[in-house]
């Protein structure tokens, strides 16, 4: 007997880039003091409000079966959500409550793609996208950015792979790079898919962590609303990590076909919770922009700290709670580079190889310790570089 080809597949490699990141955990368990800016998961708690919202609706016996979609209030909160934002009439068929965004992501390429097909992905990207379009039977097909662009795709390489392929899926604002796509560069994207016929998958769970700029959801460009289906989550705007709680954003036939696929995969997401993020959703920008300021904060301490420096190159943060830090100048690759600050220093960052092609001879840094420990952490790394140099 033998186990699928499809779940032995998944990745490429043995940990899908995240060795580092167990081998961290390992470390930590062991009692080791070690900076971990490898996760994008907050320093602060969640809020005690939304936690007493939820212990009030599990109270009030929300612990049942939800309805499979979601709960009536998320839904429509959500779509609320989206129509004062992007301007673009968003109702309650159009919402899908899903298990995350992770699961959000599952579902969506299930939607648009058949066994086989080319499902597309910008480069450098989350480390779950390719084995995510894997795992729906279809052929995960990177688009190689560059840094001196800011990991911004460009159209000559996003036409060459188009030819053929079934989706496009992005995420801005990015992870791991911070980048944040500007309306000429959505324009382009957009122009692209309706060429091509490509159904845009956008990724948007950093909505709320915008440094420079603003966010802008490629579903209110020019005739994109049929043709684009957004992933939001709770998990970054509340720090909501493990909640487990996002969303789907899309045409009402194709979250119909979803919520079908979701009643024979996680069967929806527990009432309670749900509860609890509409309830954190109604506290407004106030709230979001609370949770935000930590990683703004940290971003501009790392500009003082990076700019008196000469051996690293940072990509420009506009978004997201990350730093891109180019280390090709100490001539070690970023796996290689962040293995030696680990051992040496107790800093764990992870390898820019884990986020694909790409990003090779870069690290990304999560911002996610107290301002005087990343502070501290960031003065050392550059100290680490520049011994190479």
């Amino acid at each position: 007997m033998e186990l699928s080809h499809r779940i032995r597949h998944l990745t490429t490699d043995s940990d899908g880039g995240w060795g580092i990141y167990f081998r961290v955990r390992e470390m930590i368990d062991s009692g080791q003091d070690v900076i971990n800016l490898t996760i994008g998961q907050h320093d602060i708690p969640t809020p005690n409000i939304i936690l007493d919202a939820m212990n009030t609706a599990a109270k009030d016996g929300n612990t049942g079966y939800a309805a499979i979609p979601g709960v009536p209030a998320l839904r429509e909160r959500v779509a609320r959500r989206l129509t004062e934002r992007t301007g673009i009439e968003t109702s309650y068929d159009n919402v899908l409550i899903t298990a995350g965004g992770q699961a959000a992501l599952f579902a969506v390429h299930h939607a648009v793609c058949d066994e086989g097909d080319t499902a597309l992905f910008v480069d450098p990207y989350y480390p779950t996208y390719p084995g995510t379009i894997r795992a729906v039977g279809a052929v995960a097909q990177p688009i190689i950015t560059r840094s001196r662009d800011a990991f911004r795709p460009r159209r000559e390489e996003l036409e060459t792979n188009a030819i053929g392929a079934t989706s496009l899926l992005i995420n801005s604002p990015n992870n791991p790079t911070g980048t944040v796509y500007d309306s000429s560069t959505l324009m382009m994207i957009s122009e692209v898919a309706k060429a091509h016929d490509l159904w845009l998958i956008s990724d948007e769970v950093y909505d709320t962590q915008i440094w420079r700029g603003h966010h802008l959801s490629p579903r209110s460009l020019p005739d994109m609303r049929e043709r684009t289906l957004v992933i939001g989550s709770m998990s970054k705007s509340h720090a909501m990590t493990g909640f487990r709680c996002g969303w789907v954003i899309g045409p009402k036939e194709a979250i119909s076909r979803m919520i079908n696929l979701t009643t024979h995969t996680t069967y929806g997401v527990p009432g309670f919770v749900q509860l609890a993020a509409a309830f954190a959703l109604d506290q407004g920008s106030t709230l979001e922009r609370e949770i935000a300021a930590p990683f703004d904060r940290r971003r501009q301490l790392a500009w003082d700290i990076l700019n008196a420096q000469q051996t690293i190159t940072a990509i420009p943060s506009d978004g997201a709670m990350y730093l891109m830090l180019d280390i090709r100048a100490t001539q070690l690759s970023g796996n290689e580079f962040a293995q030696r600050l680990l051992d040496t220093h107790h800093i764990a960052v992870m390898p820019g190889e884990s986020f694909g092609f790409a990003a090779a001879g870069h690290v990304r840094v999560a911002m996610t310790v107290e301002d005087e420990r990343f502070g501290a952490a960031l003065h050392t790394l550059c100290e680490f570089a520049s011994s190479f140099t």
